[in-house]
C-alpha cells in the first residue's frame, strides 16, 4: 500500500508537530511554510493543513490523491470553492478558534467608542486635557449580534455582564443561551431600530455581500455603533462613510474594510468617531494550539476513523 501523505504548509513547533504525527505514525507527514520546497509533497498529499494560495496550481492541477484540506482561517471565502467542490475535496474551517480573542476585540471597540479612549488617545499625543463631551455608558443597552455563531455566542455571553439586552440575527433563528430575542436575516429591518451597539460577526457569501448599506445606516439609531469584524465587503464602505459624516450613525470600531490594507487616502483614518484596527481581532497567542488540538486532530482523528472530518465542515452551497 502506498504511503499516505500529510502537508502541514507551514512550521510547527515540535511538540504540536510531534502530537500529529502520534494520530498518523504511518503517513509522511511533512511541515514546512515554503510551499516551493515542497511541491513533490503537495501533489501526492491526501491531507492539507493550512491553504495556501501559492499551493493552488499545485492541489488542484498536479494532485490527484487530495481528498481533505484544513484551513488556517475561519473564513473560506478566498479559496477556490467551486474547483474544491468539483474535486470533491472536504474543507474544514478554523471557525470557533477566535470566539475568546474577537469577542475581546469587539468590546474593546465597543467600550472604547463608548468611554472615548480612542479619542484620549489622540489628546494624548497634543498633549490636551479635555473630556471630549463623555457622557455614554455601556451597561444596560441593547445589542444586536448580526451572526450568531461561536464569536457571537461569546460576545453574547459578555454582554450579559454589562446587563445588556441581547438581539441575534442567524439563519435558522434558532434559540441559543445568551440571546434574548433571535431573528432571521430577513428580519434585519426590525432589529437594527433597537439597537445601541450592532455587532457583525457574518462570514462573507453572496448573500452577505453589500448586506449593510444606507438603508440599514438609516434604520439604525444616531446614537447607535457599528462594530465589523466579519468581512470588509459586507458593508458598504462608501455609504458607511456617507452615514458617518452625515450623523447618521455615532460611530463605527473596524477590523475589516473592502480593502485591505486600508488606502492611505481611506477618511476612515481621520474620522474622530471611528476606531481601525489591521484585521487582528482574531490574532492570540493560542491561535496554532487552538486550531492543532482542538480542530484539527478530532478531525484528523475521524477522518481516520470514519473517513472524513467532522468540525467545521463547510457547507459549498452556503459558502462558509
Amino acid at each position: 500500500m502506498a504511503e499516505r501523505t500529510l502537508v502541514i504548509n507551514l512550521n510547527l513547533e515540535e511538540n504540536l508537530l510531534s502530537e500529529i504525527k502520534q494520530e498518523v505514525p504511518d503517513w509522511n507527514v511533512i511541515a514546512n511554510k515554503n510551499t516551493d520546497e515542497i511541491e513533490d509533497e503537495l501533489a501526492e498529499a491526501e491531507v492539507v493543513l493550512h491553504w495556501k494560495r501559492a499551493a493552488a496550481p499545485t492541489l488542484l492541477e498536479k494532485n490527484n490523491h487530495l481528498k481533505w484540506i484544513q484551513t488556517w482561517s475561519a473564513g473560506v471565502n478566498g479559496l477556490p470553492l467551486e474547483t474544491l467542490q468539483h474535486k470533491n475535496v472536504t474543507l474544514t474551517s478554523a471557525n470557533g478558534v477566535h470566539a475568546y480573542p474577537i469577542s475581546e476585540t469587539i468590546f474593546a471597540h465597543m467600550l472604547g467608542l463608548t468611554r472615548k479612549i480612542h479619542t484620549y488617545v489622540r489628546q494624548q499625543q497634543e498633549k490636551t486635557w479635555h473630556n471630549a463631551g463623555l457622557k455614554l455608558e455601556i451597561h444596560e443597552k441593547t445589542i444586536g449580534i448580526i451572526g450568531v455563531g461561536a464569536i457571537g455566542q461569546e460576545t453574547a455571553k459578555i454582554a450579559k455582564a454589562f446587563g445588556m439586552k441581547t438581539l441575534g440575527v442567524r439563519h435558522s433563528g434558532k434559540p441559543t443561551e445568551h440571546i434574548d430575542e433571535m431573528y432571521t436575516p430577513d428580519q434585519l429591518a426590525d432589529i437594527l431600530p433597537q439597537c445601541d451597539y450592532v455587532v457583525i460577526t457574518l462570514p462573507l457569501t453572496e448573500e452577505t455581500t453589500g448586506m449593510f448599506g444606507a438603508e440599514e445606516f438609516r434604520q439604525m439609531k444616531n446614537s447607535a455603533f457599528l462594530i465589523n469584524i466579519g468581512r470588509g465587503p459586507i458593508v458598504n464602505e462608501d455609504e458607511l462613510i456617507k452615514a458617518l459624516e452625515n450623523q447618521e450613525i455615532a460611530g463605527a470600531g473596524l477590523d475589516v474594510f473592502a480593502t485591505e490594507p486600508l488606502p492611505a487616502d481611506s477618511p476612515l483614518w481621520n474620522m474622530d468617531n471611528v476606531i481601525v484596527t489591521p484585521h487582528t481581532a482574531g490574532a492570540t497567542e493560542h491561535y496554532t494550539e487552538r486550531v492543532i488540538r482542538d480542530i484539527f486532530i478530532p478531525n484528523l482523528r475521524h477522518y481516520l476513523k470514519a473517513g472524513a472530518p467532522n468540525v467545521n465542515v463547510v457547507d459549498y452551497e452556503k459558502g462558509y
